[in-house]
This record gives structure tokens, C-alpha cells and sequence, in this order.
């Protein structure tokens, strides 16, 4: 038995496919699935049921993957010492972030991060909340980057990255200077579609209800540019976070609104699941993340009584 054998039954396990673990594991579904076979056979079980489809983890294996899972831990964590030790930062981690965060945050940190530290490997990919959470139970990502509220964190570990004011990108009166929430429900809302957190904020801060309309035309957009669109060709208001209003060009930046103070915020939080969590490497993020987003938010000038976290 060694620690590469424990790394393939574990995304044997994640992935329920020899080609897809294979491929995680960058081998050869040859390779894989004979070094699985040699394990089965050391420990005389059968870790999976190979004539199920896709296949399944046996009662007997789930107990030992999920030793295997502390294994490949607390080995990483030994790893990760040994750098700390050394002064290097080194070392792999996933991350998973939603879509109405990254479209702002990423042009912000990766170049500044990858720069600083070439021996890290920065691997993210672009899910919804949802998926987020579930890959890191399952541990096929190391931590996630999301609108955080409490109801949500539950089972998990948080980071607070920074609070982000949310505003209103509309054709409104172009005198007023801040809206009230309760006066939006009186517009034409452009929401995201379902999964997307800033979907649920937008219903819960402006106080929607489901309700039948008369529109000949209904649409739920998968992006803030999407929605940007249908405001300018169908009037009406929509939500966005200040990084991204700080991408448009002018004549979009002079249709958006702030709200009358406390300003509406929502909370972003670098998430992990402690049993898969990387400490070392999840606190070093954090803490850049902070330094590089700070001086791009309004909220870093604003007292706490100035602002309200908007729940999703």
C-alpha cells in the first residue's frame, strides 16, 4: 500500500469512472486501475463494485477512502510544514468561485498572486454556490469563493474576504442621488437565473414577491452582462456589486444608482470543509486577497451602522 494508491481510490471514488480518475490523477486508466487492483487484493476487499454503472464504492470501501481521505490530509499538511520551515510557498490548491464574483475579482488577484508566488499552483474553476459546497464535501475543490451568509455556513469554515456594496444599474432619474429599496419593487426587475446568489439578494433586499405578470416577454439571464443588456433595450432596473460597476465605460457607469445609507453589501468569503481544508494555503489567500480588493471598495471607508449585509 503506498500514497498513490490512496490518492486513486479517492477520485475512483469522486468520480465513479476509471477514465475520468485517470485523468485527475494524470495516468494511464491502465495504470490506475491495476494499482487499484493490487490494493484490493493487499487488503483482501473489494473497494468497488465494478459491474455497477457507473460504478459504485462498496460499505467496506467508503470506510477506508475515508481514511485514506485523512491520510492524503494530514501527509499534505506534513508537506506544507516542511515549506513553511523552508520559507516557500509551495504547493497545489483549488478553488471554486461563483460567476458574479469572479467577473470582477479574478482580473484583481490571480496575476498579482501567480507573480508573487511561482511555486504555488492556482488551479479555479467558475460554479454556482451550490456546486461550490458540494465539491467541497466531496473534496474535489480546496475552498470556494462566495456570498456568504450565516444560515449557510453551517457545516463549514469562512474567511471573510470583504463586504462589496451592491447598487442599481437602471434609466432612472439621472438628479436622484440614492434609491430606497422598498421604491424598486415599483420597476421593471432583471434578475439571474436560479443559483446564482445575487438572484436570491436582489428578491430579498428589494422585497420581491412571486407574482403573475403580464409581460408577453419573461427572461432570466446566466450573467450581469446579460442583464446590463436587457435593461438598456428594455428599460427597468437590475442589481450589481460595485468591482463590477467599476469595469464599465462611462456612459453604462453614469445609469447606475446607489442606495440611501445603510448601504446594502453582501458578505464574500473565501469557504472551506475542514476535513479537506489546506490551513496554511486558505490563510495565505485570505490574506492576500484582502490587500489587493481593499483599495477598490467603498466599503473599506464605511463604519459598520453604514452598511447592511443583504442576505441570500
Amino acid at each position: 500500500m503506498n500514497l498513490q494508491q490512496l490518492e486513486y481510490i479517492i477520485a475512483l471514488d469522486r468520480t465513479r469512472s476509471f477514465s475520468k480518475a485517470a485523468e485527475m490523477c494524470f495516468v494511464t486508466q491502465a495504470t490506475l486501475s491495476t494499482m487499484v487492483k493490487r490494493l484490493e487484493e493487499e487488503l483482501e476487499v473489494v473497494i468497488f463494485d465494478r459491474k455497477a454503472n457507473p460504478i459504485v464504492t462498496t460499505d467496506c470501501g467508503q470506510d477506508i477512502i475515508e481514511v485514506a481521505k485523512k491520510v492524503v490530509y494530514h501527509t499534505n499538511q506534513i508537506r506544507n510544514l516542511a515549506f513553511q520551515v523552508k520559507g516557500r510557498i509551495e504547493g497545489q490548491i483549488s478553488i471554486g468561485i461563483i460567476p458574479t464574483i469572479a467577473n470582477s475579482l479574478l482580473e484583481l488577484i490571480i496575476k498579482p498572486l501567480i507573480t508573487k508566488y511561482p511555486d504555488l499552483q492556482l488551479k479555479v474553476v467558475e460554479i454556482t454556490t451550490d456546486n461550490i459546497l458540494r465539491q467541497l464535501k466531496e473534496g474535489s475543490i480546496d475552498a470556494g469563493i462566495i456570498a456568504t451568509s450565516p444560515t449557510l455556513m453551517d457545516d463549514f469554515e469562512a474567511e471573510i474576504l470583504y463586504y462589496e456594496e451592491l447598487l442599481l444599474f437602471g434609466n432612472t432619474d439621472n438628479k436622484r442621488k440614492f434609491f430606497m429599496p422598498e421604491e424598486v419593487v415599483k420597476n421593471k426587475i432583471w434578475l439571474l437565473e436560479e443559483g446564482h446568489c445575487l438572484r436570491d439578494q436582489t428578491i430579498s433586499l428589494c422585497s420581491l414577491k412571486q407574482k403573475k405578470t403580464k409581460d408577453n416577454f419573461v427572461f432570466e439571464a446566466n450573467s450581469l452582462e446579460t442583464l446590463l443588456n436587457m435593461v438598456d433595450n428594455f428599460g427597468g432596473l437590475t442589481l450589481v456589486p460595485e468591482l463590477y460597476v467599476k469595469q464599465l465605460p462611462d456612459h453604462r457607469k453614469e445609469k447606475v444608482i446607489a442606495f440611501k445609507a445603510p448601504h446594502p453589501v453582501r458578505e464574500v468569503s473565501l469557504v472551506f470543509y475542514r476535513p479537506y481544508a489546506k490551513y496554511r494555503l486558505t490563510q495565505l489567500l485570505s490574506n492576500e486577497i484582502r490587500e489587493l480588493v481593499k483599495p477598490h471598495l467603498s466599503t473599506s471607508a464605511l463604519k459598520n451602522s453604514e452598511q447592511v449585509i443583504v442576505m441570500s
